[in-house]
């Protein structure tokens, strides 16, 4: 990690958090305490940036400065808020269509399947502010720069995120291998959210729960699974083909 991309020590975080800057997460020293860690914690709390308690050997192999056991990572995009974006979309009479990632971690899967959003017409894509994929310069590359165009969504709890998109009229279809109703059968005209799963463990059984429809794509080699990144662009095409014939 290029320290360009770190901040480090208390009062520099608090006031990068005070300027509005994007903070992709946080490592905090296991056992830091005082009255300005405090300050630093009633700042993070209501802005969902992800923190991670670390021990000091982690933040000592990052940087030799005087870290005061806080780095901050900014984030290379500035994220929105989902309960904007939809009754947005509404008043413009669009019918909105909106991508969930829920445990996709590699940067390159995210980047690739932002690139895709972009191309696809999506409206924004959802994901959880912890066990996301960092929205770090690697990302962006891959991305094409699409993440700095498509609205990026962090939700500190993804399944109220969900829920408020199932309350605003969107039908949540997940892509899972556990269902034997293919992709191609199912109907994508209504404001939709597709969830997307990580690769080794898939959706989490209480997004799952929440689901209108499930849909799989047929795999007829050896290997078990598509790539999330594949299976994502598989799935936004289906949904134009689909929303351009009608």
């Amino acid at each position: 990690m290029k320290e360009k991309n770190m901040i480090f020590g208390l009062r520099s975080v608090i006031e990068a958090i005070n300027a509005g800057k994007d903070i992709d997460k946080i490592f905090i020293r296991r056992e830091l305490g005082g009255d300005l860690a405090k300050e630093l914690f009633a700042k993070i709390r209501p802005l969902q940036i992800p923190v991670q308690r670390v021990p000091l050997e982690k933040l000592n192999r990052l940087t030799m400065k005087n870290h005061q056991g806080v780095i901050a990572f900014l984030s290379e995009i500035t994220y929105q808020d989902i309960t904007s974006i939809i009754p947005t979309l509404y008043e413009e009479g669009k019918t909105p269509f909106v991508v969930v990632l829920d445990g996709v971690t590699d940067v390159r899967n995210f980047g690739a399947i932002a690139r895709s959003c972009e191309c696809a017409g999506v409206d924004a894509i959802l994901v959880p502010a912890r066990g996301a994929a960092a929205a770090n310069a690697d990302a962006v590359k891959t991305s094409a720069g699409a993440l700095h165009i498509i609205p990026v969504c962090r939700a500190e709890n993804l399944v109220n995120a969900v829920k408020y998109l199932k309350d605003s009229g969107l039908k949540i279809v997940a892509v899972t291998e556990k269902t034997e109703n293919l992709y191609s059968t199912e109907d994508y005209n209504a404001p939709l959210a597709l969830v997307m799963g990580a690769e080794d463990e898939g959706i989490s059984p209480e997004i799952l729960r929440l689901c209108n429809t499930r849909v799989s794509i047929p795999v007829l080699g050896k290997i078990q699974s598509l790539n999330v990144s594949v299976a994502a662009g598989v799935l936004m095409y289906k949904v134009i083909e689909n929303r351009v014939k009608n």
